[in-house]
């Protein structure tokens, strides 16, 4: 069994490692140690979407999760039905909608402040485009896209896009990525949104 002791570490970081594991490590049991509750139902919550089935243990300094993958062909979803692919919104802009530009942003900041609220989450957000600046310092929808990331929602901004903008070096929260990942992401995804 994989052990990862992640106790030491503050969310998100210990979902957005445990995501990473969960996916080079296919059908591989995993044990992973946090720190506080916080992290412990989060990390939770994540293996289940991948559908793995968890078994939770205080130790000393937080918890143990055993995850074990499901042996079904398909991860449940939190409502016990099949999945058929995930979610994947794909943010092409810093902004939502066509018109005022000021009121674009407002409302798509909202967006992702709603999402906070749902159970079901989308696996991934994609950023592209100027969609990008949305995951640098200043932005102000750093903290909702936060809160998305240690829920498990996995943060990726094209690189070259953060390039052409020149904001590589400024990229607060989420990965970056690349464009064969994000045509990846696309094909395989059971429902785009494109806010």
């Amino acid at each position: 069994m994989l052990t990862l002791d992640y106790r030491q570490f503050q969310c998100p970081y210990p979902v957005v490692e445990t995501r990473k594991q969960i996916l080079a490590n296919p059908g591989r049991s995993i044990l992973v140690q946090v720190g506080d509750p916080a992290a412990c139902e989060n990390v939770s919550r994540l293996a289940k979407s991948q559908g793995y089935s968890v078994e939770q243990q205080t130790i000393e300094d937080g918890f143990a999760l055993s995850l074990v993958p499901n042996t079904g062909d398909r991860p449940e979803t939190e409502s016990g039905t099949a999945g058929y692919g995930s979610t994947v919104v794909f943010c092409k802009s810093e902004r939502m909608g066509e018109g005022d530009e000021e009121l674009g942003r407002i409302l798509l900041k909202n967006f992702f402040m709603t999402l906070t609220e749902l159970e079901q989450l989308p696996e991934t957000i994609l950023f592209v485009n100027s969609g990008v600046k949305l995951v640098c310092c200043d932005s102000e929808a750093l903290e909702v896209l936060a809160k998305l990331a240690c829920r498990g929602v996995d943060i990726a901004a094209c690189g070259l896009c953060l390039d052409f903008y020149h904001l590589k070096d400024k990229v607060q929260v989420g990965r970056v990525t690349n464009m064969l990942e994000i045509a990846e992401s696309q094909l395989k995804a059971g429902r785009i949104i494109s806010p």
